[in-house]
């Protein structure tokens, strides 16, 4: 089976997988690294990862066009509900649920989560998704570095998304702990270059992961691809 994953810009990412189309925290409107806009994007299934307006982002609108189920945490997946959204799934950290295209686990994730109306968000959380062929990815989301990324990796990482942005979010140096840590045979780096304040240079990063840790580092410009 092959998996086809694309960054999206900022921290939104596109699987293609087992006759799915997923989309993670699906942030186009008002982002400008986006590489689609709202109407043009496709999904069966949407994960948010936390309430920030960066990640909700375009969830409601693209799931009412579309007819996507939204999993998130049970306070956003509530909150869906009152937007007027009926596909929706509530999970909570450290549960797993059997989805038609893979199992997710909601995993931990240091950060905050107020949604866009100041409603309570619930707690942020990242994402391990277990893939139909035994694959596993880690969309770690809006994150510091936390000792239990160890416990993650022990599941076997074949892909970590981790963000680099630093301000809000691990920077540069806490993601090469992290990935020594949750050791994955590759890594992508997200939430950086968006803004000013989570400007990065993403080669000088992925030239340390080559030198500091086992995986290999993945750069993408929004838009592109890779085949898991």
């Amino acid at each position: 089976m092959t998996t086809r994953i694309r960054w999206l810009g900022h921290a939104a990412m596109a699987l293609d997988t087992a006759g799915s189309k997923i989309l993670i925290d699906p942030f186009f409107t008002g982002n400008p690294k986006a590489v689609i806009r709202a109407a043009e994007a496709e999904a069966d299934f949407i994960l948010i990862s936390h309430g920030h307006g960066d990640h909700v982002g375009d969830s409601v609108e693209i799931a009412k066009r579309t007819g996507a189920t939204v999993i998130s945490n049970y306070e956003i997946a509530c909150w869906l509900e009152q937007k007027g959204l009926t596909k929706v799934h509530g999970q909570q950290h450290g549960g797993g649920f059997n989805h038609p295209f893979g199992r997710v686990k909601l995993t931990l994730a240091f950060h905050g989560s107020a949604l866009p109306d100041g409603s309570n968000g619930g707690n942020p959380c990242g994402f391990l998704i277990y893939l139909k062929d035994g694959k596993k990815i880690y969309h770690a989301a809006d994150t510091g570095l936390f000792g239990d990324m160890r416990l993650i990796g022990e599941e076997g990482i074949d892909l970590a998304i981790l963000p680099i942005g630093d301000n809000y979010t691990m920077g540069p140096d806490d993601s090469i702990r992290a990935i020594k840590l949750i050791q994955p045979k590759q890594v992508i780096p997200i939430h950086y270059d968006t803004f000013p304040i989570i400007a990065q240079d993403a080669q000088a990063w992925a030239a340390r992961v080559k030198a500091e840790t086992s995986a290999q580092a993945i750069v993408l410009q929004p838009g592109q691809e890779i085949t898991l």
